[in-house]
């Protein structure tokens, strides 16, 4: 119940716009208001707060700081609840004496007062109990809340810094085994005070037998230290392992259509097997310290109690101490076992959530790459380099990268080629705001602003980047365009430029319930559908949002090419006076591109139409055309004119012959 709520509640605390702000400071102090008791139907959380991320056990002496109220809430009913069952013995004492004495009247006031420590005790267990799962699911909701908001503003940053696995076993089983350790703490306290206490009544009581128990009951509580540390060493392996195992199913999964392609299936399944054992294993030798612990927590509380009752025994026969003082004192230390078996939790509580509050505050101390500094000055071409761009003037409109020196005019479709798909990404990224890694005097200017000094909400609004492998959320294809947006695209437009008629006819096939393909509900990640339809779909939600700058990572890399062509078409005419930036190498969507820059090796290499790119840079009909080695290496021959011309170049004629057909194709029959 406790992970299925705490999990519910953060879901509904994703869908609050995230807070913008640093989340490591120097020490930061708790919110007052986050001393107030925090109810379960209160959360989300307005505010979940700057966490301490500087270590594991920083973070949960903060996320004990900011539930401070929750946490005295708990230790006063843990006091009442523990006072009131240590009072037992006391009553029981009482009433055997009574009936030594024969003293009807001091036996029913006895009852009246064993009466009332039952009442207490229930209160106390009953109220004790609500407040520590408020506290368990509180701190759970809290952990979750700033997990999520760590999220939206890494975006896909977080998996390149933090393994994908990583963060779902934080986000998952970590989350409660944190919770736990701040609940226990406070039933913790409430259990040493309450031992404490006895301990001094017992002294003032019955000073012969009282100085046994005192000795002894924090000789018990410290006998476990010693085998503390190999217990917690024991719990890190094994959560270390549970993590790697979690990591390897959570890549499996979402690798499994690419293994069942290549028929690796059964290797991942050994390696998972192979994994899993060794979790177990690791799970046994772990079970096998705590159980002795368990078993110390048990023999020991037994001896004290023998050498309670071997010497009181002999007090009595001398006539040093009355039954009733015997009875009172024998109850009370079996009683305190109870509260004793609070110091073994705590340690295993700690042992437990240790690791897993490193590895939330690891996720909670990544920060947003920023790019501070000004813009280096990038030094100005050669003479009669004229494809090079003259980066030296720092233009003032449009989306412009001094790493590389691409710039991306206001109101015109630029199309970028890159040679490595993986630079492509990374400069989609950048482009976006969200860099790989720092580079000093190299940030993005938006209308020559740096990109990283806007907000990050505004900066997201202003440029908006669908990498290669964009994500589809279940739900309905209604609620998968139904995104913040100008206004000013509507979903159907946005549909019809991404060429999704035929994908929503299969969806209308696939559902024999819904009537509108759009309340077709979609799986996870739009695993029901093809690559190609994926891609479609993710186009048109990121037209629907109609961004001011829109960055556009292989969009169509998945699609055959007369409905490539046709998407080239939409994506022109719906994006007409937008700034839009395309990576691609798609002939296709070259050709209707405004404006094509070639980026190579970390620089613009080449800035022009396509056709004429084609007829005058190699590099630029290498990458595009896709030439082999062996082609490059024909070597030169001349044409009729004596103009050097190389062999490839027929090649790529031939190549491109065929998207121009489609395109002549496409322009007749519009």
């Amino acid at each position: 119940m406790l992970s299925a709520t705490a999990r519910s509640e953060a879901v509904t605390a994703r869908r609050r716009p995230p807070r913008p702000g640093p989340d490591l400071g120097p020490d930061p102090a708790p919110d007052t208001s986050d001393w107030d008791v925090m109810q379960i139907q209160d959360l989300p959380y307005p505010d979940p707060g700057v966490p301490d991320a500087r270590s594991g056990p920083r973070f949960l002496w903060w996320l004990g700081r900011n539930q401070l109220g929750g946490q005295l809430k708990a230790l006063a009913w843990g006091l009442l609840h523990f006072a009131s069952v240590s009072a037992l013995p006391f009553c029981v004492g009482l009433a055997v004496q009574a009936v030594v004495d024969r003293s009807g009247g001091r036996l029913a006031l006895t009852g009246g007062l064993l009466l009332l420590v039952c009442v207490g005790n229930a209160l106390g267990d009953t109220f004790l109990h609500r407040a520590a799962v408020t506290n368990w699911i509180t701190a759970a909701a809290r952990v979750q809340q700033l997990l999520a908001r760590k999220a939206a503003q890494l975006g896909s940053a977080l998996t390149r810094r933090v393994a994908a696995g990583e963060v779902v076993a934080v986000s998952t089983g970590d989350v409660e085994k944190i919770g736990w350790f701040v609940e226990a703490a406070s039933r913790f306290t409430a259990a040493a005070v309450t031992i404490v206490l006895v301990c001094v009544a017992l002294l003032v009581y019955q000073p012969a037998l009282g100085l046994i128990v005192a000795v002894g009951l924090p000789a018990l509580a410290l006998t476990v230290l010693p085998l503390l540390p190999r217990a917690t060493r024991r719990a890190d392996v094994q959560r270390e392992k549970a993590g790697r195992a979690t990591e390897l199913a959570s890549d499996t999964v979402a690798g499994l259509r690419v293994l069942r392609g290549i028929g690796g299936e059964e290797l991942f399944l050994d390696r998972y097997r192979r994994a899993s054992q060794e979790v177990r294993h690791a799970a046994v030798r772990s079970a096998r310290m705590w159980s002795l612990i368990s078993a110390i927590q048990v023999l020991l509380p037994g001896l004290l109690l023998v050498a309670v009752v071997w010497y009181g025994v002999r007090l009595a026969r001398e006539g040093r101490i009355t039954v009733g003082e015997l009875v009172t004192v024998y109850s009370s230390v079996m009683v305190l076992t109870y509260p004793l078996q609070h110091f073994q939790e705590i340690a295993m509580a700690y042992s437990f959530s240790r690791p897993s509050a490193k590895r939330a505050a690891r996720v909670l101390s990544l920060e947003r790459t920023t790019l501070a500094g000004r813009p280096e000055q990038r030094e100005r071409p050669e003479e009669g380099a004229t494809t090079r761009p003259a980066a030296a003037d720092t233009p003032s409109e449009g989306l412009y990268d001094p790493a590389t020196g691409l710039r991306a005019p206001t109101g015109l479709l630029t199309a970028v080629v890159c040679g490595d798909p993986d630079a492509a990404g990374r400069l989609a990224d950048r482009l976006g705001g969200h860099p790989a890694e720092a580079r000093p005097g190299a940030s993005v200017l938006l209308d020559g602003v740096p990109l990283d000094g806007l907000p990050l909400d505004a900066a997201r609004t202003a440029v908006l980047v669908q990498d290669k492998d964009p994500v589809l959320l279940s739900g309905s294809l209604r609620d998968l365009l139904d995104v913040p947006a100008s206004g000013d695209v509507t979903v159907r437009a946005a549909l019809a430029a991404a060429q999704c008629d035929d994908v929503l006819e299969a969806l209308a096939q696939a559902s024999l319930e819904a009537e509108d393909p759009m309340d077709v509900r979609i799986t996870e990640r739009g695993r029901s559908l093809s690559g190609g339809q994926r891609q479609r779909l993710a186009l048109a939600r990121s037209l629907v949002t109609d961004p001011g700058v829109l960055v556009l990572d292989e969009p169509t890399s998945a699609v055959d090419s007369h409905t490539e062509a046709r998407i080239a078409q939409g994506l022109r005419s719906l994006r007409t006076g937008r700034t839009t930036v395309v990576l691609t190498s798609s002939p296709l969507l070259l050709d209707r591109a405004d404006r094509v820059v070639l980026v190579h090796e970390g620089e613009v290499a080449a800035v022009g139409a396509h056709r004429d790119l084609m007829r005058t840079e190699p590099l630029y009909r290498s990458v595009v055309t896709r030439e082999t080695d062996e082609e490059r290496a024909v070597g030169e021959v001349l044409d009729d004119a004596g103009t050097p011309r190389t062999a490839p170049a027929a090649v790529s004629a031939r190549r491109t012959a065929a998207p121009r057909g489609v395109l002549e194709e496409i322009e007749e029959s519009a």
